[in-house]
């Protein structure tokens, strides 16, 4: 699998704040798809192929990117947070979609997608609108609720006196968990309160997922007041849900709009 259109970069953030954001987006007609990847992956995972090969096969737009400090995009990892992610995440929308879009968000993504979409719905107007959100083990608030309140105190310590921390990983070398990443985190929480999207929501969640218990998936969906919203709970599915089986029924999600 290809990993589709040539790589565009587009600025975002001012001064010393300025990063390179690494876009590759396909034309096509409507609804479009807009991916948003999870925390420490990029736009050529498993998943984002899939999406963009469907969308290629099908004559659908598709816009992925990766955020700053992920992928091919500038900027240190380490001076990522929510709300600097966010950004990125809609100057991209508002840059290369037009029309009615699917946003389909993993793991973080899922996070940024609901961020996004309470952003959009606040504009008089938008060039691109959001036809519906696919969710795929969607950590809203994950920085406080999986990761603070998780943390035993000599962590919580080493955050706030040195400013970051050395999180093992169970898909690659260890990655630092940020204080700022925590700090931001607290200024985008949405479980505390109804979550208003403006579209229909599809949530895809492991029973088995490690890092995002079924449990979030459920607290997600209470706060979710629209009426068509649908949870898929995948018995046997771990946190990447990236089988063939689980693209399939990502794709069926997807092709629901």
């Amino acid at each position: 699998m290809t990993n589709g259109a040539a790589a565009q970069f587009i600025e975002v953030g001012g001064g010393e704040a300025k990063r390179p954001i690494a876009v590759r987006a396909r034309d096509g007609d409507s609804p479009g798809l807009f991916w948003l990847g999870g925390f420490k992956s990029d736009m050529a995972g498993t998943k984002a192929l899939a999406l963009d090969a469907w969308a290629a096969e099908r004559g659908r737009a598709c816009v992925r990117f990766d955020y700053s400090g992920h992928g091919i995009s500038g900027g240190e990892f380490t001076d990522g947070t929510i709300g600097r992610w966010l950004e990125e995440s809609l100057a991209v929308f508002d840059a290369f979609c037009e029309g009615p879009q699917i946003v389909v968000g993993s793991s973080m993504g899922g996070w940024i997608a609901l961020l996004l979409a309470r952003a959009i719905s606040r504009r008089a107007s938008s060039r691109a609108t959001l036809a519906g959100l696919v969710l795929i083990a969607p950590a809203p608030d994950f920085t406080e609720e999986l990761m603070w309140k998780a943390f035993p105190p000599e962590v919580r310590h080493a955050i706030e006196t040195e400013g970051a921390w050395l999180k093992p990983s169970d898909y690659g070398d260890p990655y630092p968990i940020t204080r700022k990443l925590i700090e931001d985190g607290r200024n985008h929480l949405l479980l505390g309160s109804s979550i208003s999207t403006g579209c229909p929501v599809r949530i895809l969640q492991g029973a088995q997922d490690a890092d995002v218990p079924w449990r979030h998936a459920f607290a997600l969906t209470e706060r979710l007041p629209s009426d068509d919203v649908v949870l898929t709970m995948i018995r046997d599915g771990d946190h990447r849900l990236s089988r063939p089986q689980d693209i399939a029924r990502i794709l069926a999600a997807v092709a629901e709009f």
